[in-house]
Order: C-alpha cells, then structure tokens, then sequence
C-alpha cells in the first residue's frame, strides 16, 4: 500500500498533509507514530471511569494529532466528541464515542497495512 492509498483507506486529505509537511517520509514516519500514540487508551480508561476531563484532554489531544496528519475523518468524529465533552457529561458522548472508536479502528487498520507494506 502506497501512503496516498493509505490516506485513501483512511479516508484522509493526503494533498493537504503533503502540503503541509513537504515529502511522502516526513509524513509516513508521522502517520507510523500515530500508532504508538496512547490518547485514545486513555479516552476508553476515561470514559470506563466517568472521568470526562480527563476524557476531553484525551479527545482533544487526537483531535489535534488528526488535523496535524489530515486524518480527516477521525478528525471530524474526535471534534465532536470533544465539543460535547468540552462541558463534562452529555448523554450525546455515547454515540459520539461509538463514531470516534469505528474511526480510529478504521484509521489504525489502514497505517497497519502500510506499515506492513512498507
């Protein structure tokens, strides 16, 4: 898998992070960090634990990871669940969590497979 496929799978604005970031290595070794970023471990320990501050910082933190990277769709879903979580508890963070999990799954599947092929 090529990184723009890659972007493809994840369903990510590739011409935008090229821009941003200038050369295919500089983002590929960004995109491969990505996975050994703990932010959404903790958002899962914080929300088990009703502990949404610590849940928002969480959420923020891929929020920003996401739109440094253009992992637009986790990016969209992570804002959302950040907003809401922004003023502590609303039933709203159920569903918004459930978006945010399929999205990251969807995102790590897709930087396994170049990791994979890289």
């Amino acid at each position: 898998m090529t990184l723009k496929e890659c972007y493809a799978a994840l369903e990510g604005d590739y011409d935008s992070v090229i821009g941003r970031l200038r050369t295919e290595r500089m983002v590929q070794k960004f995109v491969l960090k990505f996975l050994n970023d703990k932010s959404f471990d903790l958002l899962v320990t914080s929300l088990d634990e009703k502990n949404y501050e610590e849940a928002f910082r969480a959420a923020h933190t891929i929020k920003g990871v996401c739109q440094n990277l253009s992992f637009t769709k986790l990016y969209e879903s992570s804002n959302n669940l950040t907003e809401v979580l922004r003023s502590d508890y609303s039933p709203e963070v159920e569903g918004l969590f459930e978006q945010v999990k399929a999205d990251y799954q969807q995102t790590v599947d897709a930087i396994q497979v170049l990791q994979a092929t890289s």
